[in-house]
């Protein structure tokens, strides 16, 4: 049985959930690949993000154009400013990927070659540009939780991809997608001599920021039409309206209590008493 989902990406055999790809302008971000665009994807936890960088990997994985890459970052961020095992980290995170979602084994041969080779600073650089040669389709990466990253190691990261850059599509990844909660202009960052750079300086080659959107309220009775015809449980007429105005429309509390389980009608008198009560997560994405 399908269950709602607050603990990290959705999967619709899995969960109850709203088509990642429907959530965000699809036109938009093909016309951003397509003009060889580095752009950024910010929103609060638990809207989704996660699972629509996951959909836009399949999707134009099968779709067969480019070749498309997901790797979250966050295990670097224990690295803090340590750039020597923060770049090891991001490197061998995407080789990791690569091999886990594209069946591509080369770039774990790559790791300890270019990280010999260029050093901590050029690591990245140095993996990404060998790949893009020696690929047979255009490269997107799509690179979560970057700002989880912390001081040099965030600052690194960032200055390889904009110094690879003009070199895209033939010796760089033609699109690089940053996600986050915040966007890459709000990063604050504290280098090893304490001074501070902004994301905005650090990576002037963003040519837009897109914002997760929160759900709309078709999507909130979407969820609650799919539980009901999965269980037979009833909302009273009126509950969607509530639960929507009073989250307007964001993920993580569009929320049912433990006790719904049991199959009993929901009403808005329910939805005003789970408040002090209790909750457990209904919907939406990681």
């Amino acid at each position: 049985m399908k269950t709602f989902n607050t603990a990290g990406p959705t999967r619709p055999a899995e969960h109850y959930t709203v088509p990642a790809l429907a959530r965000w302008d699809m036109e938009e971000i093909r016309r951003l690949i397509g003009e060889k665009r580095y752009f950024v994807l910010h929103a609060p936890r638990q809207t989704g993000k996660t699972s629509c960088l996951l959909a836009l990997m399949e999707q134009l994985n099968t779709e067969a154009d480019y070749t498309t890459l997901y790797v979250n970052l966050e295990p670097a961020q224990a690295a803090r400013g340590d750039v020597v095992a923060g770049m090891r980290t991001i490197v061998s995170g995407i080789a990791q990927n690569a091999r886990r979602y594209l069946g591509d084994q080369r770039l774990r041969e790559w790791v300890d070659e270019t990280l010999h080779e260029f050093g901590p600073h050029g690591a990245l650089q140095g993996l990404l540009s060998r790949w893009s040669e020696a690929n047979d389709r255009p490269i997107v990466l799509l690179l979560d939780e970057v700002d989880s990253l912390v001081g040099d190691t965030l600052i690194s990261l960032l200055r390889q991809i904009r110094a690879g850059y003009p070199d895209r599509p033939q010796a760089f990844p033609q699109t690089v997608l940053l996600c986050g909660v915040r966007d890459v202009r709000d990063y604050r960052i504290h280098n090893g001599d304490n001074q501070v750079i902004t994301g905005g300086n650090a990576f002037n080659i963003k040519s837009k920021s897109l914002r997760l959107g929160n759900f709309s309220h078709g999507d909130v009775t979407t969820l609650y039409a799919q539980h009901t015809e999965a269980t037979g449980q009833v909302f009273e007429t009126g509950v969607v309206e509530y639960v929507f105005e009073q989250t307007n429309g964001w993920s993580w509390p569009i929320l049912v209590k433990n006790s719904s389980s049991a199959g009993i009608p929901i009403s808005t008198s329910w939805s005003t008493s789970c408040e002090s009560h209790g909750y457990i997560g209904l919907s939406a994405s990681y």
